[in-house]
């Protein structure tokens, strides 16, 4: 690697570096002896300004810069699940056993295991003709996930040999002969983070992608191949959001990006997610998981590289008909070190000091969402990666451009308040200001897999809480006496749906994941006591003895039956006529 430049100014994680005219926009570069890793972002002359992923303390003008003349790239290939990596890809186990508890500045360690053997099993045939996203074979990577090993983007031609057996990452398993060229398949592949892998066609998302909580399945559901953002303020649950979604989310694959949130809160993740059982089958949640552990004291420049490496690392398993969940914690701290780079780099400021394309960056990162239909023509196969952004405002001022931004590109708007969150309602997820777009998408696929009624449930739940709003004004005022008792019979009904359905324990081992089923016959029950009291009130019966009801401790106790013994809340029913009518005769 020859050295082609030298350091002109060094601030912070920015350097200038002259003797650069040969480089390229976002080639990576390695700064100084140590060899810390770096990325071009501008070039002015023979200029070129890097942003450097590692500390840069004890630099100075005069030293080296070396080039690679090749952009940012993540290794993709068995060996991704169960990892941990840093913002650029670095398995930081393999780090820890090399150097202990701190990552050296300029060590390079390769994102895969390039000695393990993995059992390669054939699917093409030789003489097979194969184009770009065929499968070739595939290795058992986890016992969740089938890792299938693919035609690289660009490839295409006649399979001259393939190999079953046992194989490192580079060793060759397959040659593909096209246009008198021979190209020998590894179950390696590297792509540049920031261009997004092709598919073949871009699809509407019409599936819900369930998660298991309540006020989200409910009230503001997501589809699979969608985009959501939680705003909220400092203590308001982001963080337990985000984990409990990487917990319990139906998707196949998870990628979690800690980017530049407290070192704390990642040191949850990594200890938790070890431990946890899958929901569906029962194994360790880390065998569809894969974590970019960036906290908020590693270098801020790598947050930008961390972001990219998740979504690429994600499209690659979409490519392979997957339905992949990425969760990034927080985009805020992103967006706060594109603010710090631009300074450095002396560009015009935009709103706040954010640089005035931080709407274009957000956008185009949210943008490689969605569901698609593979490159693969041998299947019809669909894949899906659904984008969940964490961001974290200061003083909860959801006007701040990083949210607005967001707004902007997302279809789901979960937003977190402090008043519930100091109240201890948790998911703190407002009702009254959160939204999703997807309902429209996903309803047919509802109302045909799921209950004919369940928008019909979700309008009357949204309805009664919307007028106990409108109420609690009133008896701010004048008082709930003051109230009749069809109003009284409303506030009654939207405490239940707030405190007996909408709140969730996210550690208590059954209420923390309820499934649809379960979902629907909860807010059922609770609309069949409404609609029941209202018809008995008007019969004679009295809001006080309603309110005072026997049915009302059970209604409450619900949330923690098992999901797999719900038959036990259809029997709510049946006692709820039985105490009504008890009560008209007396």
């Amino acid at each position: 690697m020859e050295k082609i430049g030298n350091i002109v100014k060094v601030a912070g994680p920015l350097v200038v570096a002259q003797n650069m005219s040969g480089a390229k926009m976002y080639d990576v570069v390695f700064v100084s002896d140590n060899r810390l890793m770096g990325e071009i972002i501008e070039i002015n002359g023979d200029l070129a300004s890097i942003q450097v992923y590692e500390e840069t303390g004890g630099i100075g003008v005069g030293e080296p810069v070396f080039p690679t003349n090749f952009p940012l790239t993540v290794e993709l290939g068995p060996g991704l699940i169960e990892s941990i990596y840093d913002g650029i890809q670095r398995p930081l186990d393999v780090i820890f056993e090399q150097k202990g508890d701190f990552i050296t500045r300029g060590i390079q360690v390769p994102a895969l295991n390039r000695q393990r053997k993995w059992d390669f099993f054939p699917i093409a045939i030789k003489g097979q003709e194969v184009s770009e996203g065929d499968f070739l074979g595939y290795v058992n990577e986890t016992s969740l996930v089938k890792h299938y090993i693919m035609v690289p983007p660009g490839l295409s031609g006649r399979v001259l040999s393939i190999s079953s057996g046992s194989f490192t990452i580079e060793e060759t398993i397959a040659i593909i002969e096209s246009k008198d060229t021979k190209t020998n398949i590894t179950m390696i592949q590297k792509w540049p983070v920031r261009i997004p892998r092709p598919y073949r066609e871009k699809i509407n998302p019409t599936i819900p992608l369930f998660t298991g909580q309540r006020v989200i399945d409910m009230f503001f559901p997501i589809a699979k191949g969608g985009t959501a953002c939680v705003p909220g303020p400092f203590g308001s649950g982001k963080t337990v959001i985000q984990h409990q979604l990487a917990k319990w989310i139906d998707a196949e694959v998870i990628i979690y990006i800690g980017c530049g949130e407290r070192g704390n809160e990642m040191t949850e993740v990594l200890l938790e997610f070890p431990e946890l059982k899958d929901p569906k089958s029962g194994e360790p949640l880390m065998k569809r998981t894969v974590l970019i552990a960036n906290t908020s004291n590693m270098p801020v420049a790598a947050r930008e590289a961390s972001v990219y490496t998740g979504i690429t690392i994600a499209e690659y398993f979409r490519d392979m008909g997957y339905s992949v969940a990425l969760m990034a914690d927080s985009t805020s701290r992103w967006a706060e070190a594109m603010r710090e780079i631009s300074g450095r780099l002396e560009e015009m400021p935009g709103d706040e000091g954010y640089p005035a394309y931080l709407g274009a960056r957000l956008a185009s990162f949210y943008e490689r969402a969605g569901c698609i239909k593979c490159l693969q023509k041998l299947n019809e196969l669909e894949g899906a990666i659904t984008v969940i952004g964490a961001v974290s405002p200061p003083g909860a001022d959801l006007s701040d451009p990083v949210v607005q931004a967001t707004l902007r590109v997302v279809k789901v708007f979960w937003s977190l308040e402090a008043r519930l969150a100091y109240a201890r309602h948790y998911p703190a997820i407002s009702w009254l200001n959160s939204y999703s777009l997807y309902n429209d998408n996903i309803k047919d696929y509802v109302i045909n897999n799921v209950r004919e009624d369940y928008f019909d449930m979700q309008i009357e739940a949204m309805n009664l809480l919307e007028k106990e709003s409108e109420l609690e004004e009133i008896v701010r005022l004048v008082g709930i006496d003051s109230l009749s008792g069809q109003d009284r019979l409303i506030l009654l009904t939207a405490k239940m749906i707030r405190e007996d359905f909408l709140h969730q324990n996210a550690y208590h081992d059954v209420d923390t994941y309820s499934t649809i089923d379960k979902q629907y016959k909860m807010i059922k029950i609770i609309i069949y006591f409404y609609n029941q009291a209202q018809y008995h009130l008007k019969m004679g019966a009295d809001i006080e003895q309603l309110e005072n009801m026997a049915i009302m401790e059970k209604i409450a106790r619900m949330k923690y039956i098992p999901n797999n013994e719900t038959a036990q809340i259809d029997l709510l029913k049946t006692e709820t006529d039985d105490e009504l009518n008890l009560l008209i005769k007396k």
